[in-house]
């Protein structure tokens, strides 16, 4: 059993049925470290309750601020030890229950002198100065190198409230909060309640706000600088919307209040519980960590994810909606009930991206949504589910450094999946039954899995623990193929068989499908008949299709019902291959085309043959999903050809020349498209590498050629000046110093940061590194570093610095999870050969003190590693 997999099955003791329960009273110190256990919160939260936060903050845009917490809080007894946590603050006063006394603080929490507590109330307070944080956790500072001006948010998941006030940082010890903000005069101050006042204090501003709703911390938040804001009235509920003021102009409010609005109705109606936050604001915010955070009426997104400098195409438009759905799901599922511990992140995760994608599909023009989903969040979830790391979806949770070690496509998008097909199994009306119950009986309280199964079991009236068990206990996704006979032209006998994902991974699983069956016609493949059917074990007989019409073509999961892999039977296979251009339905081409990519991945179908797929077929394709999800895999495909090389040099080199010029003829050809026209062109960026496609976009650069119909805006013109700095064209780096001096905002910065690192100089690439090694520039700066140092066809430039990185492997893991994330991603050395394997080998078997985090992406690196050797080897030119 590798680490990894035994840390799955670490439980702490308060997860046991068979551990002794301890007396609060008896309880160890904690460790020194700012992270809790799940045992030392759950002990935490048997004495502790009724949990009232009075915070008050002095706010200068300097690089530190200063704030006093007053906790007042019951004990149901006087525990032995007791903390309270608040990250390296300088603690200027500090009270229990009225008396001052010298703080037993190590710069992660204060252990409480329990002798000056009582049984019943007990107040505490705290007053402090911190630094901003600058890593996109507590209360982060930004100033904007445009204007000069500074802005400030919070962000507290999975446990950083307490690196702006002093806290019980738990989900389970849910509070009341009530806030007070001294700020300067012209800032806005946003935070879970609307203000109750705003009054002159000198040169500054003083805020006061209404006391919130019962929360856990990680949902309460406070934000706050000179913001622009827009407004809008017209709905049941007040919205507001905030962005840096030199930013403004790349934001289109009303998308926003329209997406925001249908969300809040469609929620409404379905939870049958009303927003319960009163007032709906959303924050543009920079340097941002994740896509959005769903803080309790006042919700905070990337902004670099959101600002457009053009008119917004239909899949960034869909991709707006979609995440103010998945956010506005977590107001109720999440913020008004919430998980008692982080083994419980899934269900919230999973549930808010089921139930934003339905929202997205149901009240919004979007109806493509769940093929949208299908084409791009669940492909990462069925590849997250097929790697040695996989997971089942609920996992203990050790302690809150843990809490996000296992935050990936299994927990957001097969976790999804697995909603959607329980919905398919319960029936949709009994689905939404169960869930407005479960919200209704724990509203402002912690909640655990079996809770909410229990109340979708009460609602269907059916035993789910064995669903329960296969699901969300067991790992890996199983395979389906139908198996079938014909005689005279009809089916005789047809089977769905069913296989485990792997010895190791035996669980075999209940799901119900749609079975469709399609013959050749002359211009199209003909859709005959469709059968739902609900499988389980090895083989299941479906004999409503005995007598139908022998097929051409069987897909076992049609609509995409189950959380399945799809192995074609060898006919239907050879179908797919050739009529790929006559399948009319645009979601069933969808799911095709990625039996061809699986079929690539798994060694089945070379690479080569893939690509000559895609030559006769993707020009034809009309959908824009469809169009997306193609241009993804050729994408994926030009990495691995670089990474191939230069065994196959000749046919590499053509081939991703000849994907550039289709992308080129197909943007030519998309004009009067403006969707359509700009998926195609960015992909012929990312595609040229070749001296012609460079020279032509250095034309289109300079104003010298033209495309009808396309106008190069300012991310546009920075994706080129990228892609020419990536492969060193003449005069690429002069570029760079010119399109900065015409575009000074961070954004601009950023790119032009990334255009640097990725030009392919040997001692420029030291130079990067040991920046990042040294953490010499602020987060947001090492991450662009880390994520344009090494591209795939840089493999001498890599392989100079591989032994560095691997040697600094375990000094970089210090600098905790969020650091990681991107470093483990991005800079642990590929190669494509055994002699890459056998060093991710070496530093697995050698660097045994890694977090679980980072081994778990040496081990899938491994993986990628040996599935690169595959396709390698399975080329055939």
């Amino acid at each position: 059993m590798n680490l990894f997999k035994a840390s799955l099955v670490a439980i702490t003791c308060s997860a046991l049925m068979s551990c002794a329960v301890q007396s609060p009273l008896n309880t160890g110190p904690r460790d020194a470290s700012p992270y809790i256990s799940q045992y030392q919160a759950s002990l935490r939260s048997q004495v502790i309750s009724n949990v009232h936060y009075e915070l008050d903050f002095q706010l200068t845009g300097d690089t530190e601020f200063s704030a006093t917490t007053k906790v007042n809080f019951n004990l149901s007894e006087v525990p032995k030890q007791l903390s309270l946590d608040l990250n390296k603050a300088q603690i200027k006063r500090f009270l229990i229950n009225g008396t001052a006394v010298y703080p037993n603080y190590n710069g992660a929490y204060i252990s409480l002198n329990t002798r000056l507590l009582s049984s019943g109330d007990n107040t505490i307070e705290v007053q402090f100065t911190r630094p901003h944080s600058t890593n996109g956790e507590g209360l982060h500072r930004f100033q904007d190198p445009v204007d000069g001006k500074v802005y400030l948010y919070s962000h507290f998941e999975p446990a950083a409230a307490q690196q702006m006030f002093a806290v019980f940082d738990q989900p389970d010890l849910k509070a009341n909060y009530k806030i007070s903000v001294t700020a300067p005069k012209d800032w806005q101050v946003i935070s879970t309640m609307r203000e109750s006042s705003v009054t002159p204090a000198g040169a500054m501003n003083r805020w006061e706000f209404p006391e919130t709703p019962k929360l856990s911390p990680y949902n309460f938040s406070m934000h706050a600088g000179p913001y622009h804001m827009w407004q809008d009235n017209s709905g049941r509920y007040p919205m507001r919307l905030f962005a840096r003021q030199s930013v403004a102009n790349q934001v289109t409010p009303e998308d926003w209040f329209t997406y925001t609005k249908q969300g809040l109705t469609f929620f409404d109606a379905y939870f049958g519980i009303p927003y319960p936050f009163k007032k709906y604001d959303q924050l543009l915010v920079p340097d941002f960590l994740y896509g959005a955070m769903e803080n309790a009426g006042a919700i905070t997104f990337a902004e670099d994810r959101f600002l457009h400098k053009a008119a917004m195409t239909a899949e960034q438009k869909q991709s707006l909606a979609g995440v103010i759905m998945h956010e506005m799901a977590h107001q109720w599922f999440g913020d008004l009930v919430t998980m008692k511990w982080w083994n419980g992140l899934w269900l919230n995760e999973s549930f808010a991206s089921f139930m934003g994608t339905l929202a997205t599909q149901e009240a919004t023009e979007f109806t493509n949504a769940w093929r949208s989903f299908y084409a791009q969040g669940k492909q990462r979830a069925y590849e997250q589910d097929s790697l040695v790391t996989t997971h089942p979806i609920e996992v203990p949770v050790a302690t809150t450094q843990n809490a996000f070690d296992n935050i990936d496509a299994i927990t957001y998008q097969k976790g999804a999946s697995t909603l959607k097909q329980l919905r398919h199994l319960l029936g949709d009306l009994v689905f939404q039954r169960g869930v407005s119950n479960y919200l209704k009986q724990y509203s402002y309280q912690n909640a655990e899995l079996d809770d909410f199964i229990n109340s979708l079991a009460k609602s269907a009236g059916r035993d789910l623990s064995a669903w329960t068990k296969d699901w969300l206990y067991s790992a890996g996704v199983n395979t389906i193929k139908a198996e079938y006979r014909c005689d005279g032209n009809r089916i005789s006998d047809f089977s769905l068989l069913q296989y485990p994902a792997s010895s190791e991974l035996p669980t075999l699983r209940e799901q119900k499908v749609q079975i469709a069956l399609f013959t050749k016609g002359r211009f199209d493949l003909r859709h005959e008949t469709t059968v739902a059917v609900t499988y389980k074990g090895e083989r299941t007989e479906v004999k409503q299709l005995v007598g139908e019409r022998c097929p051409d073509l069987v897909y076992p999961n049609y609509d995409d019902w189950g959380f399945v892999k799809v192995q074609l039977d060898d006919k239907s296979f050879d179908t797919a291959k050739q009529q790929l251009s006559r399948v009319t339905d645009p979601l069933l081409r969808s799911m095709l085309w990625q039996s061809l990519w699986d079929s690539v991945r798994e060694g089945n179908l070379s690479l080569d043959q893939y690509l000559s797929t895609v030559f006769v077929n993707a020009p034809a394709e009309n959908d824009y999903t469809v169009v997306g999800q193609i241009i993804s895999t050729l994408l994926r495909s030009k990495e691995y050809l670089a990474q191939i090389a230069p065994i196959q040099q000749n046919y590499a080199e053509n081939a991703v020349k000849g994907l550039a010029q289709m992308s080129l003829r197909k943007t030519m050809e998309s004009r009067g498209d403006n969707d359509f026209q700009r998926r195609w062109f960015n992909a012929y960026i990312q595609l040229a590498g070749d001296r012609d496609s460079l020279r032509h976009l250095a034309q289109l650069l300079d104003g010298t050629t033209k495309i009808k119909g396309l106008t190069l805006d300012q991310d546009l013109r920075w994706a080129i000046i990228t892609q020419l700095n990536r492969y060193d064209f003449p005069n690429a780096q002069q570029r760079i110093t010119q399109e900065a001096a015409r575009d000074n905002s961070d954004s601009g910065e950023k790119a032009a940061l990334a255009a640097q690192v990725i030009r392919p100089e040997a001692a420029a690439k030291r130079r990067w590194l040991s920046k990042v090694h040294a953490d010499a520039l602020p987060f947001a700066k090492q991450r662009i570093i880390m994520e344009n140092l090494y591209p795939a066809e840089q493999k001498l430039l890599s392989a100079a610095t591989a032994e560095e990185r691997l040697a600094n492997l375990a000094d970089m893991d210090k600098k905790g999870p969020v650091f990681m994330r991107s470093y483990s991603r991005n800079l642990i050395p590929t190669d494509c050969n055994y002699t890459s394997i056998a060093a991710l080998d070496k530093v697995l078997d050698t660097q045994t003190g890694l977090s679980n985090l980072t081994r778990r992406t040496l081990l899938e690196t491994r993986q990628t590693e040996q599935r690169c050797v595959l396709i390698k080897n399975k080329m055939t030119h």
